[in-house]
C-alpha cells in the first residue's frame, strides 16, 4: 500500500527541522567556545610575562649613565608604580582583564604605542607569510601524496616518504639558517632579510602588499615583495609539506581500498576517473581539517622564521616583547594569534558539519 504524499512530506519535516536545530546548536557551542579558549590563553601568557625572571621596570630603569644601586632601585620603583606593577598580582589581572572588555591592548611600556596599532602593522606581514607558506604546503604535499599513493610500494613512494619524513623532522630555524646560507649568501639568487627593499619608499595603506600595489598603483611593489616571500615561506612551509604528505598519501589510499572504488573499477571505468570523482572528493575532509589544525603551527612557526629572516611580523613583537618583558605587546601578540588560530579551526569544524552529515546527526 502506498503511503500518501502529504504524510511523507509531515513526517520528514520534523527529521529536516531537527537536522538544522542540531547543526544550528553545533555552531552556537563552537562559538561559545572562542572566548573561552581566549580567555585561558589570556591568563597564562599573563601569569608566563609576571613569573620569568626580571620585570619591565628593571629594564627601563637600566643600570648605565653612572647611576647608583640606590637611585637604580628608586628608579624601578616609580616605573612600577607607574606601570601599575607594584599592586597586587589580582589586581593587575582584574584589571588587565577589564581592559580585555572593553577590547583595550594597552600600550607598550617602550615607547608608548598602542598594541592595537602595532599589531595592525605587524599581522598583515604574517598572515601573508603564513598564507603563501600554506599555499606551498599544500601543493607540495598534495601532489607528493597523491604520487605516492597512486604509486604505492614501489621507489617513488620510498623515496617520497624518506623526503618528507626528512623535511618534517628538520626544525624550521635550521632550515632557515640552511636556505640563507644555500640561496642567498652562496648562490645570490634571493633577498635573505626584510619585507621589501627599503629602496622603493612603501607607505602602507592597508599594509597588505599586494592590495598596496593595486591600490596605490603600484606594480614595482609585487616582484621585490614575491622575492622577500620566497625564502621565509619556502622554508615554513617544507616542514608542514612533509607531514601533509603523510596524510594525504594515507588518506587516498584508505579511500582506494573502499567497496565504492572497487564497484566503479568493476563498472569498467578510468583509473583517472576514479581518482578525481571519487578518490579524491571523499580523502578531502580530513586533509582539510589536519591543514586546520597545522594552520596554528604555521603561525607558531612564524614567529621563528620571521626572527630568522628578520621579517617584520608578529614575531618580532614577541622576541622584543618577551626579551624587554614589554607584558602589553607580548599579551596582545598572544591573543592576535590564538584568535586566528581559533576562527580558522572554528571555520573548518563549520565546513566538516555542512559537508559530513554523520557529524550532525551525532
Amino acid at each position: 500500500m502506498s503511503v500518501p504524499t502529504s504524510l511523507t512530506t509531515r513526517r520528514a519535516r520534523p527529521a529536516a527541522r531537527r537536522g538544522g536545530s542540531g547543526l544550528s546548536r553545533l555552531i552556537v557551542r563552537r562559538l561559545l567556545a572562542v572566548p573561552v579558549v581566549l580567555w585561558i590563553l589570556a591568563t597564562l601568557v599573563f601569569l608566563a610575562m609576571r613569573l620569568i625572571p626580571g620585570s619591565a621596570a628593571t629594564a627601563l630603569a637600566g643600570g648605565g649613565d653612572g647611576l647608583s644601586s640606590e637611585q637604580v632601585a628608586q628608579n624601578q620603583q616609580q616605573i612600577s608604580e607607574a606601570l601599575g606593577l607594584d599592586r597586587p598580582l589580582l589586581s593587575q589581572y582584574l584589571t588587565y582583564l577589564g581592559d580585555l572588555l572593553r577590547f583595550d591592548l594597552g600600550q607598550s611600556f617602550f615607547g608608548g604605542n598602542d598594541v592595537l596599532r602595532l599589531l595592525g602593522s605587524a599581522l598583515p606581514a604574517t598572515l601573508e607569510l603564513t598564507v603563501a607558506a600554506m599555499t606551498i604546503a599544500v601543493l607540495i604535499g598534495g601532489v607528493t601524496g597523491l604520487i605516492a599513493a597512486v604509486y604505492r610500494g614501489t621507489w617513488i613512494d620510498t623515496t617520497i616518504r624518506a623526503v618528507g619524513t626528512v623535511s618534517f623532522s628538520l626544525p624550521w630555524f635550521a632550515l632557515g639558517v640552511l636556505s640563507i646560507v644555500v640561496f642567498g649568501v652562496w648562490l645570490g639568487w634571493l633577498p635573505v632579510l626584510g619585507r621589501l627593499p627599503n629602496s622603493l619608499g612603501y607607505e602602507p595603506t592597508t599594509n597588505i602588499v599586494l592590495l598596496d600595489a593595486i591600490l596605490q598603483n603600484r606594480p614595482d611593489l609585487v616582484l621585490p615583495w614575491i622575492s622577500h616571500l620566497i625564502l621565509p615561506a619556502t622554508t615554513l612551509a617544507l616542514s608542514m609539506a612533509g607531514y601533509i604528505t603523510r596524510i594525504v598519501r594515507a588518506s587516498v589510499l584508505e579511500v582506494r581500498g573502499e567497496d565504492f572504488v572497487r564497484t566503479a573499477r568493476m563498472k569498467g571505468m578510468a583509473e583517472n576517473a576514479i581518482l578525481l570523482r571519487h578518490v579524491l572528493r571523499n580523502s578531502a575532509l580530513p586533509i582539510i581539517t589536519v591543514l586546520g589544525l597545522q594552520f596554528g603551527s604555521l603561525l607558531g612557526g612564524a614567529v621563528i622564521t620571521e626572527t630568522v629572516f628578520a621579517y617584520p611580523g608578529v614575531g618580532g613583537m614577541v622576541i622584543s616583547g618577551v626579551l624587554q618583558r614589554d607584558y602589553p605587546v607580548v599579551q596582545g601578540a598572544a591573543l592576535a594569534i590564538a584568535l586566528l588560530y581559533t576562527l580558522v579551526n572554528l571555520a573548518v569544524d563549520l565546513f566538516y558539519l555542512v559537508l559530513d552529515p554523520r557529524l550532525r546527526k551525532g
